[in-house]
């Protein structure tokens, strides 16, 4: 078989998620610190899997409506409208999904015409670029840098803008970095879109996860923004149900309409048990979703304090449960870093080239796993920096 012949060549094209890569390095190591997947290590709260049983006893195992159960729509209305302050009509604007992912996926192909280009800032989620690839769009990065907290600068999105630009793409908070967009900010980057006819796709999965008191903006909200704005978010950060693969995206009737044809060719529907789940997360579960955040607030202080006394410059980040500190002063690259520290001191990060070019010379380390183990993995890499001054 001539595979070179047989296989897509956008494809085989695509490198492989720097994430996944360097974790199959960590697969079935039991002694190893994990501070690289981003998943929440908290159970899913039992009101929530309770539902899920209930579904199941219930003998609920059938599809659902492509657009999935109306009883979810209605429910994720009311909490888009109560937390973003965003009306959507749940009966044509709303579309549950796969995840976000699959949400990102559908959303692409319904815009992108081959040739089309995608701004996105970088450091970034892995999957943009890729997916943008994939509807033969042509994804074009906007770097972020710590002098803006790596918030992206309209400066610089501006600048990236051509005649073939017709997509944005927003990540606030930001996997990997943890930033924020400042609501100047986002006032700023809404008048380039609307000045040049942008359209904007802005995932928010980890927008319940903001710290420090301040409440989060969703750009959709902004003036003239609702309409060339798809507001995608879901279940898996602040209810901690990854497992569940459920998300939505809220938008323009026309453009979820299109989303929903594509998904009736392919998802058909996510599963009725986890539908309903999400439904008891959405009307019961924000008083553990608090908790959680709570948690993860007191981790984050204690990693990014302890990474400036061992020498990691790392800025506070405002959202997410990451942290980015910079390794740019022992002299070695970030994968070299990750790649000792996990072979030598047993603690895996991941290097920040995974999520783009100018994370290079940072690492991404997830606060969401046990106190404990943080104070652990925290006490393996202040040894592990000690002895790199020494090489120096």
């Amino acid at each position: 078989m001539n595979w070179n012949r047989m296989l897509s060549k956008q494809v085989t094209d695509l490198p492989r998620s720097g994430i996944r890569e360097f974790f199959d390095l960590v697969t079935g190591s039991k002694d190893i610190i994990s501070l690289g997947v981003g998943e929440p290590d908290f159970v899913t709260p039992w009101n929530i899997r309770e539902a899920a049983i209930t579904s199941l006893e219930k003998g609920h195992t059938t599809y659902t409506s492509n657009y999935g159960l109306e009883s979810l729509r209605r429910a994720i209305a009311t909490y888009v409208e109560g937390f973003f302050n965003v009306s959507y009509d749940p009966l044509c604007e709303i579309l549950p999904t796969v995840g976000v992912s699959e949400a990102i996926d559908l959303a692409l192909r319904c815009l992108i015409n081959p040739g089309d280009e995608v701004l996105y800032h970088e450091p970034c989620y892995v999957s943009y670029a890729p997916s943008v690839s994939l509807c033969y769009g042509i994804p074009k990065v906007v770097e972020t840098s710590i002098d803006d907290l790596f918030a992206l600068n309209p400066a610089r999105l501006e600048e990236a803008i051509t005649p073939k630009t017709k997509v944005l793409m927003l990540n606030f908070p930001t996997n990997p970095t943890g930033s924020i967009a400042p609501l100047e900010t986002l006032k700023a980057i809404a008048d380039i879109c609307i000045r040049h006819d942008l359209f904007v796709l802005t995932d928010e999965i980890y927008s319940e996860l903001r710290y420090d008191g301040v409440k989060h903006v969703s750009i959709a909200s902004l003036p003239g923004m609702k309409e060339r704005t798809l507001l995608l978010h879901g279940f898996s950060k602040a209810f901690a149900m990854t497992g569940f693969r459920l998300g939505y995206a809220c938008g323009p009737h026309e453009l979820i309409e299109q989303m929903m044809k594509i998904h009736s060719y392919t998802m058909i529907c996510p599963t009725i048990t986890s539908q309903e789940a999400g439904i008891e997360a959405l009307k019961n579960g924000v008083s553990a979703m608090q908790e959680m955040r709570d948690s993860y607030h007191m981790r984050r202080d204690y990693v990014v304090g302890r990474f400036n006394d061992m020498g990691l410059d790392c800025h506070m980040p405002g959202g997410a449960f990451y942290t980015f500190p910079s390794v740019q002063r022992f002299g070695i690259s970030s994968k070299d870093f990750a790649m000792r520290l996990l072979t030598e001191h047993k603690v895996a990060a991941v290097p920040g080239t995974a999520f783009g070019a100018c994370g290079e010379g940072y690492l991404r380390c997830c606060y969401a796993t046990a106190y404990s183990l943080l104070e652990e993995a925290c006490d393996k890499m202040a040894r592990f920096c000690e002895q790199l001054e020494r090489e120096k």
